[in-house]
């Protein structure tokens, strides 16, 4: 069963729904919960959904229309492509183009990065453009593809290359595998994105290849050093990443845990006073 979800640029809305705890025990979970939960996920109240797109022209003057789409159900998702329509100055509709993600399984908590390329004179009139997703569950995979070192660099004409070693840590050996980046601007949005094989593109079991990713726009890439890189072949899904933020967020989540269980009569008496100040 097929599944659409439509994402409008800048038009989402949020809301929030609190239930008043009942018991000691019941809100020392909540309040373990709660700092998890901010630590662990994003500002978009949505199971699946597309984030940091935006459009630019190419240095060959071809458009480009990128993002990420966000996986946060329990379960991988498949077939996943990108329907977008374009409109002129007047909100007219240009034209409907579809991507795929360029990540074939986007297993749970991880993303996807899309894009579109278009070369006619009608598409470079655009002036905005809506986006809806569209996606089926998979099966799951191993997570077992990893990525173990990377670096970025740029060449003697200024070309910005990304090069690093992909391992297979599955039982069997990984046919067709692909290395997918997503480079971000300062604003945080997708600047450009890149895919790429490595030579070979299919590992044995615990063994490694190098691989080189290039990213011919120079313009759109100037400036850019961050960036995330993710793996994936038949028969695997890449590892599963924190970033550092969330580690430390985590050890901050473990220190917590600790002090409610050692001070919970204190902390949560204060707690109440401080929710239910005048």
């Amino acid at each position: 069963m097929e599944n659409r979800a439509p994402s409008i640029k800048n038009s989402q809305t949020h809301k929030n729904y609190f239930k008043e705890p009942n018991g000691k025990i019941i809100v020392e979970k909540i309040f373990i919960m709660g700092i998890i939960f901010a630590s662990m996920t994003p500002l978009v109240f949505a199971d699946v959904y597309i984030q940091n797109d935006q459009q630019y022209v190419g240095d060959d003057g071809s458009v480009h229309i990128v993002g990420e789409i966000v996986n946060n159900l329990d379960i991988p998702l498949n077939q996943i492509n990108v329907e977008i329509d374009l409109f002129d100055e007047n909100q007219q509709l240009i034209q409907t183009q579809k991507t795929n993600s360029l990540v074939n399984t986007i297993m749970p908590g991880m993303k996807g990065p899309f894009d579109l390329i278009l070369t006619d004179n009608e598409a470079k009139n655009a002036k905005s453009y809506s986006l809806l997703l569209n996606y089926q569950a998979s099966p799951p995979k191993s997570q077992v593809i990893d990525i173990t070192e990377s670096s970025l660099t740029r060449d003697n004409h200024n070309n910005l290359m990304i090069t690093g070693t992909v391992v297979n840590n599955g039982e069997i050996t990984a046919n067709t595998i692909s290395v997918i980046a997503t480079l971000y601007d300062k604003q945080g949005n997708v600047a450009a994105v890149s895919k790429a094989n490595p030579k070979p593109d299919y590992l044995g079991s615990e063994d490694s290849a190098f691989f080189v990713l290039s990213v011919p726009d120079k313009i759109q890439t100037e400036g850019i050093d961050e960036y995330t890189l993710i793996a994936e072949s038949e028969e695997y899904a890449a590892v599963p990443e924190f970033p550092v933020g969330t580690v430390i967020l985590l050890i901050l989540t473990l220190s917590a845990y600790i002090g409610i269980t050692r001070y919970s009569g204190r902390i949560i008496t204060n707690l109440f006073s401080a929710t239910n100040l005048k």
